[in-house]
C-alpha cells in the first residue's frame, strides 16, 4: 500500500531537522541557481518549463515519458517525485469501469547535493509501488476533480495526500510549503497525479512553484492520454498485421522455409506486404510474396482479400499465370485505385522444377550450393489491378540443396538506391552467406534471412518487408512411386499388390494391411466414377502419402452409412485408420490422398 511510503525515504534524508524558514521579504527561489530579483526568477521559470516540456513531448512511450518528467524535474524542481496513474489507464473516449484506483507507476529522488549517490544509510530506496482507491466525496477526490495543485500542507491537501498515501501516519512530511500535489487530467478525464517533493533543508516551494507544478502536470498528461492511445492503436495494427500473415509456416515434403517481415516504422506498422507459403495437391507447394501499394489499414484489408483469394485459386490447382490472372480480376473489382505486385510460383519436389509467373514484382534470387547466386530472369508482366493483361509463366529446374529467395521492394529499394542496385547488393550478400556455409552445405535459412536483412540500414528502410526463403530438398525417385491403372474391375487388386510390394521394398511391411484396404476402397470408388485411367502415387518422406487421381471433379464427402446401405463406408475407414486424409481438385479432376506416419 501507498501507506507504506514514507516522506523522509521520498526525500532521501533520515531524521535532518528542518532549517528556519526564510525572511518573508525575500521570496525563495524557484531552483538551486535562481537569482534573487524577481524578473529572474519568472525568466528562469519560463525556460525550465520551456526544457522540461519538450523532454516530456518528445517521447510516445507510457513509462518514457514518466521518466522523462523526472528527470526533468529533479533536482532543479524538486528533490523527490511520486507518480501515481489509474489502474487501468482509460483509452481515448471509452469510459473507465470500475472503482477509481491510482497505482504508484514511478518514484524517483535526487542525489546527494554534492554530486555523488547516496549511501543506504543516509538514504534509502523509493519505496515499492501500491494501491489507492478514490473514495467519492474524499478529500483527493475533490482534489482531483478541481484538477489545479494544491500544497500538501493546506487542510485539502492534507487530507488528499493522507488518503494517497495511507492513513497510519508513516507518511510524515517536513514542516512548511514543501510538497505539491498536481493532478494529471487527460483529454477527458483525470488519468492521476503527481507528488513533487523538497527536503527538510531546501528552501519551501513558493505560490508561483503551482504555475509550473500545473504546466509539467498538463503537458504530461497529455503526453500520456497520447502515448496510451498510441498503444492501443499500434496494439490494433500489430494485431491486424499479424492476423493477415501466416502465423506458422507449412513443412510440406521436399521444401523447407523461413520468413520476415518487418514494418516500415514503428509509426507505420500496417502495410500491404504479404508472403505466404500454400500445400498443395501431388507434394507440391505454391509460393507467394506480394505487396500492395500504401501503408495503411485500407491497404492492410486489400491485402489480406488478396491473400485469401491466392489462398482459394491455389486450391484449385491453377497454373501460376491463371492464380494472377483472377488476382487482376478482383483488384479490378476492389477499386480501380488498388493495384499491388505479385510473384506466384509454384515448387514440385518430386520432378525438382518449379513454375514462377511475375506481376511486377522484383524477380526472385536463387542461391545455388557453395555460394553462387543468380537473379532469375522472367517477364516482369504488369502490376494486378491494371487489367487487360496477359501473365506468362516460366519453369525452371529447382536443384537439391538450392534456396529460394522472395521478397518486397523495400528490401532493395529506398532513397539511397534504386531497385537494380539494391537487387545486386542482395545477390551479392546472400552469395556471401552461402560461400561462409561451405561448399558441400547450404547456410542455415533464419542465418540467411537474418544476413538479407542486414543489409538495410536503420535509415535505409521506407517501406515494409516481406522476406520468403525456401530451401529445395525435393524427393529422390527412389521415394516415389507412380502407376496408371486402367478403369476396370481388376484395378483394386492391382492396386493392392502394387502398394504391397513397393511397402515391401521401403521396409514399410509393418503398414501393409492398412495402406492395401485403403488404397483397395478409394480405387474402387475412382474406377466407379471415371472412364478414364486412375493414377495411384506412393511418396515416402517423413511421412507415407497415398494419392488417387481421376478426371471427376466431384470431391467425395464422409458419410455415416446405415447399416442397410452397400457403399458410403469406404471415406469413413480412411478416417479411422489414417492419420490424416484429404480431397483436393486439380484441373483434370481431383485427388484423394492419406497418411500414414512411418513406423
Amino acid at each position: 500500500m501507498l501507506g507504506e511510503l514514507s516522506a523522509h525515504a521520498a526525500l532521501g534524508v533520515s531524521g535532518t531537522p528542518p532549517v528556519p524558514q526564510p525572511a518573508p521579504h525575500s521570496p525563495p527561489p524557484v531552483s538551486r541557481a535562481a537569482a534573487a530579483g524577481p524578473l529572474r526568477q519568472d525568466a528562469d521559470r519560463l525556460r525550465f518549463v520551456g526544457a522540461a516540456t519538450r523532454r516530456i513531448s518528445r517521447a510516445m512511450d507510457l513509462d518514457e515519458i514518466v521518466a522523462g518528467l523526472c528527470r526533468a524535474v529533479l533536482p532543479s524542481f524538486s528533490d523527490g517525485i511520486l507518480v501515481c496513474l489509474r489502474e487501468p489507464l482509460p483509452v481515448g473516449d471509452e469510459r473507465p469501469t470500475g472503482p477509481f484506483v491510482l497505482r504508484l507507476h514511478r518514484a524517483d529522488r535526487a542525489s546527494a547535493e554534492d554530486g555523488t549517490d547516496a549511501s543506504p544509510s543516509s538514504e534509502p530506496g523509493m519505496p515499492a509501488p501500491g494501491l489507492c482507491e478514490v473514495r467519492p466525496g474524499s478529500d483527493l477526490a475533490e482534489v482531483l476533480r478541481g484538477v489545479r495543485p494544491v500544497f500538501t500542507d493546506s487542510p485539502a491537501g492534507r487530507g488528499a495526500l493522507s488518503e494517497l498515501t495511507g492513513d497510519d501516519g508513516a507518511f510524515a512530511l517536513p514542516d512548511g510549503q514543501r510538497a505539491i500535489l498536481a493532478p494529471l487530467r487527460g483529454r477527458r478525464r483525470v488519468i492521476g497525479t503527481v507528488l513533487f517533493l523538497r527536503r527538510p533543508e531546501s528552501r519551501p516551494f513558493e505560490v508561483n512553484d503551482l504555475l509550473v507544478a500545473a504546466q509539467l502536470a498538463t503537458h504530461s498528461a497529455l503526453g500520456i492520454d497520447k502515448a496510451v492511445l498510441y498503444g492501443r492503436e499500434a496494439h490494433i495494427a500489430d494485431e491486424l498485421q499479424r492476423t493477415m500473415l501466416p502465423e506458422t509456416l507449412p513443412s510440406p515434403p521436399g521444401i523447407r522455409l523461413a520468413a520476415r517481415y518487418l514494418p516500415a516504422a514503428e509509426s507505420a506498422r500496417v502495410g500491404g506486404d504479404w508472403y505466404d507459403a500454400i500445400p498443395l495437391p501431388g507434394g507440391r507447394v505454391a509460393l507467394v510474396v506480394g505487396d500492395v501499394m500504401g501503408h495503411s489499414m485500407t491497404s492492410a484489408a486489400i491485402m489480406g482479400q488478396l491473400r485469401t483469394t491466392a489462398q482459394t485459386l491455389a486450391g484449385l490447382g491453377l497454373p501460376p499465370q491463371e492464380v494472377l490472372h483472377h488476382l487482376d480480376e478482383q483488384a479490378q473489382r476492389l477499386g480501380a485505385e488498388h493495384m499491388a505486385t505479385c510473384l506466384y510460383a509454384v515448387y514440385d519436389p518430386v520432378s525438382h522444377r518449379i513454375t514462377i509467373a511475375n506481376a511486377g514484382h522484383p524477380p526472385p534470387v536463387l542461391l545455388h550450393p557453395g555460394g553462387r547466386a543468380e537473379v532469375l530472369r522472367m517477364p516482369p508482366g504488369a502490376p494486378i489491378g491494371v487489367g487487360g493483361v496477359d501473365f506468362e509463366a516460366v519453369e525452371l529446374d529447382a536443384p537439391g540443396g538450392a534456396t529460394l529467395l522472395l521478397y518486397t521492394d523495400g528490401l532493395v529499394e529506398s532513397r539511397l538506391r534504386d531497385v537494380w542496385t539494391g537487387i545486386e547488393q542482395l545477390r551479392e550478400k546472400a552469395g556471401t552467406t552461402g560461400r561462409l556455409a561451405g561448399p558441400d552445405r547450404p547456410p542455415a535459412l533464419e542465418t540467411l534471412c537474418d544476413d538479407v536483412l542486414d543489409m538495410v540500414g536503420p535509415g535505409d528502410r521506407d517501406d515494409d518487408i516481406a522476406l520468403l526463403a525456401a530451401r529445395f530438398d525435393g524427393i529422390v525417385p527412389g521415394d516415389v512411386a507412380y502407376w496408371s491403372l486402367e478403369p476396370e474391375d481388376a484395378a483394386p487388386g492391382q492396386a493392392r499388390r502394387l502398394a504391397r510390394r513397393t511397402l515391401s521394398r521401403w521396409n514399410l511391411e509393418e503398414l501393409g494391411d492398412s495402406v492395401e484396404l485403403l488404397v483397395s476402397e478409394l480405387v474402387t470408388n475412382a474406377v466407379r466414377h471415371t472412364s478414364r485411367p486412375v493414377t495411384l502415387r506412393l511418396l515416402r518422406t517423413d511421412v507415407l502419402r497415398c494419392e488417387i487421381g481421376d478426371d471427376a471433379p466431384e470431391l467425395p464427402r464422409l458419410r455415416r452409412a446405415r447399416p442397410t446401405d452397400e457403399n458410403g463406408r469406404g471415406l469413413y475407414l480412411v478416417s479411422r485408420l489414417a492419420m490424416r486424409w484429404g480431397a483436393a481438385r486439380l484441373s483434370t479432376g481431383k485427388i484423394v490422398w492419406f497418411e500414414f506416419a512411418r513406423p
